[in-house]
């Protein structure tokens, strides 16, 4: 984290990044095209030279069709090892990284500032998002019909639409996220993404 509380700049992000999107064909426009952002946001993230932002890292990952972890962390790696990522409102830790037959998990520890809204870009069909406050009040979930929880609730939500932080009450909360994403939304292929991830590491 940098000292103005912005995700300090990773260079593993950027050869992750560049090596599952080679993996898949794509064109540094064509990925921007698809995430929604900018080619210079793309190409500054593969050289290091822009810092992640949580939106930017998820619009990103949804249009390689793989889990947020598969850019901050290598294949085998502990959790621990992943960089915290900034959000407008959200600090996002990466805790743990567990897979079944079906599906990756990735858990999360949140801190949510008050007094903004984070607006977090669609994942692909199937992925769905589980939270848990520890701390403070929260609005969350789909933008359009956004779940209020507080301290010990439990919200879900299909997170394939835009979906929604906010800490109410002019504190700041604390949760704990869960997102499943299902084997099959996992890259173009399962031969693809295994060949980025080893392209990443090289």
């Amino acid at each position: 984290m940098g000292t103005d509380g912005t995700s300090r700049i990773d260079p593993a992000i950027g050869r992750r990044l560049r090596g599952l999107r080679e993996a898949r064909g794509l064109s540094l426009s064509e990925l921007a095209r698809r995430a929604g952002v900018g080619k210079a946001t793309v190409s500054g993230l593969e050289h290091g030279t822009r810092n992640p932002t949580l939106e930017t890292m998820y619009a990103i990952a949804a249009a390689l069709s793989v889990p947020m972890s598969a850019l901050t962390l290598d294949p085998g790696a502990p959790a621990g090892a992943a960089s915290p990522v900034r959000g407008t409102a959200v600090l996002s830790t990466l805790l743990e990284v567990f897979r079944d037959p079906g599906a990756t998990y990735e858990m999360f520890r949140l801190r949510i500032l008050p007094g903004v809204e984070q607006a977090s870009p669609a994942h692909p069909p199937g992925v769905t998002e589980h939270l848990s406050v520890v701390g403070g009040t929260i609005r969350t979930g789909p933008a359009a019909a956004p779940l209020t929880a507080g301290p010990g609730e439990h919200v879900s939500w299909a997170a394939d639409v835009p979906h929604v932080y906010a800490a109410l009450g002019g504190e700041e909360a604390h949760a704990i996220l869960l997102i499943r994403t299902p084997h099959d939304r996992q890259g173009a292929a399962g031969a693809a993404g295994s060949a980025g991830e080893q392209a990443a590491q090289a």
